[in-house]
């Protein structure tokens, strides 16, 4: 029996990007399962945006959650795979501080049970920025899944032991004191 007491979990505020070319609000539905995911296991959605797959656009996206001291971890879904407009890799690489190289080997490892050998054409990485994660995972809404709860669920709860990614990641600006 265990003498430390139970963690009381600790919300972050994550940010969801689907980069795609064809998707808006109403037909994201990789967006929405990672907004659905995120918020039901306590946490909180600080911005959701979808851009097209192109660099800089990707880039300027999280480079200003990145910067921003509202956002823990940004989640991006979509353009990880092998076509000519698939470049969010190319885009996030050169923003990350460290690549957390365990999670694109663990989430091809899981998905290898799912999808065989089609695992070898994920380009799924995660890493850190400005002490905030970032987590690219393919466009589907299956392999979302697959991420979230084979993964993130766990470490993005402080309550994970024996260690998780929070207490990597930075602490929320305090809210400004308007009492003059």
């Amino acid at each position: 029996m265990s003498h430390a007491a139970e963690k009381p979990f600790v919300p972050l505020q994550l940010a969801v990007l689907t980069v795609s070319d064809t998707r808006n609000l109403d037909s994201d539905t990789s967006g929405a399962l990672l907004v659905e995911q995120l918020t039901g296991a306590g946490h909180e959605l600080a911005d959701r945006a979808i851009v097209i797959d192109d660099i800089y656009q990707i880039r300027a996206r999280v480079s200003a959650w990145i910067a921003s001291g509202d956002v823990q971890a940004v989640i991006i879904t979509g353009g990880t795979g092998f076509s000519g407009r698939d470049s969010t890799p190319e885009a996030i690489l050169p923003l990350l501080d460290k690549t957390i190289d365990g999670f694109g080997e663990l989430f091809r490892h899981i998905s290898l049970a799912e999808i065989g050998t089609s695992m070898l054409q994920s380009r799924a990485l995660a890493g850190l920025a400005n002490r905030t994660a970032v987590f690219c995972l393919p466009g589907s809404t299956n392999a979302c899944r697959t991420a979230w709860e084979g993964i993130l669920a766990k470490q993005l709860d402080n309550r994970t032991r024996p260690c998780n990614l929070v207490p990597h990641l930075k602490a929320l600006q305090p809210a400004c004191d308007t009492r003059g």
